[in-house]
C-alpha cells in the first residue's frame, strides 16, 4: 500500500488540563503530513475527520480504504476537500479528470470509487493537503479556484492581525454534507490569525500552517477560554482543534493557513467570540 494511517483518540477538555507538553503534542500536533510517494493520514475521533497529504512525484498515487475506515473504497461513506500547495497536479476521479494549481481546491463527493493523484512536473511535485469527513449524500465533484472562492478581508496592521480569508469549500460556494475548507492569507507585519478568538461546540477544525519562511514557527493557542494551552509548529505541520477549544495563533512571522471543519452545522458564522482580555 502506499498509505501511511495514524488513529487519534477524543479527550474531555477536563482531561487536557492535566496534560504536559510531550502529551498536548502527541495528541493533537501533526508533525509529518508530506512523505515522498505516500498518502499520509490521521484519522482523528473529533467528527471523523480525516486530515492528510499526499506527494506523488515519479508516480500515480491511488487513494485507498484501510482496515481503520471498514469500506470498500475510501469515498464510499465520505467526501473530501483538496487544496494544493505545491506543483500542479492531475487528479482522477472515476471519470473526471481535473488539473489543480498552487492554492487551487477541489471536492470530492461520496461514492467516487477510484481517485488518483499525480504530479505534471515530477521536478516540481504537487502537494495536496486533505481533509475527509464523513456523508450521508452525494454531491457533485466541483473545483474552486481563488477567484472562484468567497473573500473577506478582516483586521488591521495596527492590530498585527491583516488578513484574507479565502474561503474555497464552504456551503456558499459549494455542496457539501459537513465539510468546509478555506485558507487564510496573513499579510506582511502581521502574526495573527483568529483574533479575537472563538470556539464553536458545533464543529471541530484543524488548521494546516503554510508558507512560514525557514527559521520562523507558528504559536497555536487551544484550549477552554479559561484554561489555555499551546503547541509550537514548524512549516507544513497541522493541528487538531476541538470543538471546545479555541481558534487562534500567532507567528514570528506572517503565513498561510488552511482551515478545515466537520460537524452539524455549515454556517460559516456560526461561532462564540472570546475577548482577548478575558482568556486565562
Amino acid at each position: 500500500m502506499n498509505t501511511l494511517i495514524e488513529e487519534r483518540f477524543a479527550c474531555h477538555p477536563e482531561d487536557m488540563k492535566g496534560y504536559d507538553t510531550t502529551r498536548i503534542r502527541k495528541e493533537f500536533l501533526i508533525e509529518k503530513l508530506f512523505t515522498a510517494n505516500k498518502i499520509s493520514m490521521v484519522y482523528s475521533q473529533y467528527d471523523r475527520l480525516i486530515v492528510g497529504g499526499i506527494v506523488p512525484i515519479d508516480k500515480s498515487l491511488q487513494l485507498e480504504s484501510s482496515n481503520t475506515l471498514k469500506s470498500e473504497y475510501f469515498l464510499e461513506r465520505r467526501e473530501m476537500g483538496i487544496i494544493n500547495v505545491g506543483g500542479e497536479a492531475k487528479i482522477v476521479a472515476d471519470k473526471d479528470v481535473y488539473q489543480l494549481q498552487f492554492k487551487e481546491a477541489l471536492y470530492l463527493g461520496k461514492s467516487i470509487k477510484k481517485v488518483i493523484f499525480e504530479s505534471v512536473d515530477k521536478s516540481n511535485p504537487s502537494r495536496l493537503y486533505f481533509n475527509s469527513a464523513p456523508a450521508h449524500k452525494e454531491y457533485p465533484s466541483k473545483k474552486v479556484t481563488k477567484k472562484e472562492a468567497e473573500i473577506v478581508e478582516l483586521g488591521s496592521l495596527e492590530l498585527s492581525n491583516h488578513r484574507i480569508i479565502n474561503k474555497l469549500l464552504i456551503n456558499s460556494v459549494v455542496k457539501t454534507c459537513q465539510l468546509q475548507m478555506g485558507m487564510t492569507e496573513l499579510k506582511a507585519g502581521s502574526v495573527w490569525n483568529t483574533m479575537p478568538p472563538h470556539t464553536h461546540n458545533r464543529r471541530m477544525e484543524a488548521y494546516f500552517y503554510f508558507e512560514l519562511p525557514d527559521g520562523q514557527a507558528v504559536c497555536h493557542f487551544m484550549g477552554q477560554p479559561q484554561e489555555t494551552r499551546h503547541i509550537w509548529l514548524k512549516n507544513e505541520q497541522a493541528v487538531l482543534s476541538p470543538s471546545w477549544s479555541i481558534h487562534s495563533a500567532a507567528g514570528t512571522s506572517n503565513y498561510t493557513f488552511i482551515w478545515g471543519m466537520a460537524g452539524e452545522n455549515l454556517d460559516y458564522s456560526d461561532m462564540d467570540s472570546c475577548s482577548p482580555v478575558d482568556l486565562r
